[in-house]
Parts: C-alpha cells; sequence; structure tokens
C-alpha cells in the first residue's frame, strides 16, 4: 500500500519531534554542565547551519538591524537552554519537560501583552488548568522544587522567543532566523562564561560526551529543524502544533527507559503531568472550535 505525500510527511514530523524529545535524554546523559552544554550545541548547530547554506548555495543576507535584533533573540534562546539544562542537571528529565510544557500557559499571558489584544476564553481557560496541574507537581514532588522553578523560567524564555519569531518569520526564512539565533546565542553564552572565567578544564570532553554533543547539536538542533521546516511546507499550523504537543510525551517515555527508576515519581506527579499535557494537546481543538463559534457569531451579525 503506497503512503500519500500527507502520510509521509505526518510521519516525517513526528520522528522531528521525537528528535526534540531526545533532547533532554542526551541533557542528562552528558557530564558538563548547563553553560559549556549550551555552548557547544549552539557552535555545532550554528556551523551545520553554514554547512547548510554553503551546500545549498543559498543566500543569508539580512538587513543590519534585522540581524542585531535576532542575534538579541538569539540571547534569549540560550538563555532557555541554559536554563532547561540546569533544571534537568538539579532534577530530572521528567520534571523539566512538564515544567517546560507551561509555555502555553506563558504565551497566553504574554502574547496578549505584545501584541495589543485581548487574550481568549482559550488562552485563559488551558491557562488556569496548567496552573492548577503545575500547583499538584509543586505539591508531591518539591524536592525538585529548584528543576521546577528553572524549568518555568526556561519555558518563559522560550514564550518570549517563540513570541518575536512569530514576528520575523514574516520577514525572513526560519532557517534564516535560526542560524542567526544560534549565532547570537553561542555569543551570549561566550561573553557569560567569559565573564565568570568558565573557558577552561570543563571544555575538555570525553569521546562520550563529544558523541553526544554531536548528536545534540546536529541530529537534535540543526538537521531536525530542517526537517521540521520542510513538512511545515505541506501540513497546517494545526497539525504540527499537535504533533508538537506530544515533544514532552516521548521525552518523558525515553527518559524513563534509559534512566529507569530515576525517573520514577509520585502519583501526584503523574496526575500533575496528566492535566498538564492534556490542557497542552487540547489546546489548539479548543482554540480552533472557539474560534470558528466565534467566525460563526460574527457572519450572523454582519
Amino acid at each position: 500500500m503506497a503512503v500519500s505525500l500527507r502520510q509521509r510527511n505526518v510521519l516525517l514530523l513526528h520522528f522531528t519531534v521525537l528528535i526534540w524529545g531526545f533532547t533532554g535524554v542526551l541533557g542528562g546523559l552528558i557530564t558538563v554542565s548547563a553553560l559549556p552544554l549550551v555552548w557547544y550545541r549552539v557552535g555545532i548547530a550554528a556551523v551545520s547551519l553554514g554547512l547548510y547554506f554553503l551546500v545549498t548555495k543559498r543566500s543569508m543576507r539580512i538587513s543590519l538591524g534585522d540581524t542585531a535584533k535576532i542575534l538579541v533573540i538569539g540571547c534569549v534562546v540560550g538563555l532557555h537552554w541554559v536554563l532547561f539544562f540546569h533544571a534537568i542537571k538539579i532534577s530530572t528529565v521528567s520534571v523539566t519537560l512538564v515544567a517546560l510544557s507551561s509555555v502555553t500557559l506563558f504565551t497566553a499571558i504574554l502574547e496578549p501583552l505584545f501584541n495589543r489584544r485581548k487574550p481568549s476564553l482559550a488562552d485563559i481557560t488551558v491557562g488556569l488548568i496548567i496552573i492548577l496541574g503545575i500547583y499538584l507537581i509543586f505539591k508531591f514532588e518539591f524536592q525538585y522544587l529548584w528543576g521546577i522553578v528553572f524549568g518555568l523560567s526556561a519555558a518563559f524564555c522560550a514564550s518570549i522567543f517563540g513570541i518575536f519569531n512569530a514576528r520575523m518569520v514574516k520577514k525572513h526564512s526560519p532557517t534564516i532566523i535560526t542560524f542567526y539565533e544560534m549565532l547570537g546565542a553561542f555569543l551570549g553564552v561566550s561573553v557569560v562564561m567569559l565573564v565568570n572565567g568558565q573557558f577552561s578544564e570543563e571544555l575538555i570532553l570525553s569521546a562520550k560526551d563529544w558523541s553526544y554533543l554531536l548528536l545534540l547539536g546536529i541530529a537534535c538542533t540543526a538537521l531536525a529543524y530542517v526537517l521540521g521546516v520542510a513538512v511545515m511546507k505541506e501540513l497546517s499550523a494545526f497539525a504540527v502544533a499537535l504533533a508538537t504537543n506530544m515533544e514532552p510525551v516521548y521525552g518523558i517515555i525515553i527518559a524513563m527507559l534509559v534512566f529507569g527508576h530515576k525517573e520514577t515519581m509520585s502519583t501526584g506527579f503523574y496526575i500533575g503531568a496528566v492535566i498538564v499535557l492534556a490542557a497542552v494537546f487540547f489546546y489548539p481543538y479548543l482554540k480552533a472550535k472557539l474560534d470558528k463559534s466565534k467566525w460563526k457569531v460574527v457572519k450572523k451579525l454582519a
């Protein structure tokens, strides 16, 4: 039975999301701390994307003003990953991924503020449900307090750069934006490491760490991004959003298989996690349904 173009792209999208879900596990396997880990990751990703432009002979020229803006956004991306990997180092992959899922909550709050519009009913509803889930996780996994705090901070940063990326992508290719963001993240992390005197022995890696970092920088960042952009040309934004919401689910399953008992949590954690993930997963359905109802009301009034 032949696979249709849409089915092939759906499978490719889920494969890409699965790769993204593997990111947290690699962060737990790599032995260096979060700052040098991110420094290597964004450096490898920037070089990989630079080679991609070189091989495809595509231009990456944009205006100086837009370059500066994207480099600044890249610094926020770098901060996001430092917070994300630090959360993994001090807690678990599962705790961090569920906390990171709150990016939907922060976006629901911040996007209307930045874009000067009223928040939708779907945003408010999903935001309240996510708060309930996070409260349960805090209550039952208080020993991972700082892991949850850093995970939530990473989600906040992800929301910020996501909102600004939505603006920049209207003007420039997503691949170009990612290249300059990786470069901005690399420069930003380099400055912090220079100020903290972290260009030291910690940058000397084992062969195993190098293999994990190359996988993280090339496969989980550069390659996965190129694949993600490719399927977006064929699939709707709604289909992409639904599949992307599976990232924490894939990540938690992979983490449990790799780390075993370390990823075993209390019943309260799983109840809270299910609430958060269910809210995030069904958000596109709720948003689409409410928007459709709103459109019908507008048509009737017209």
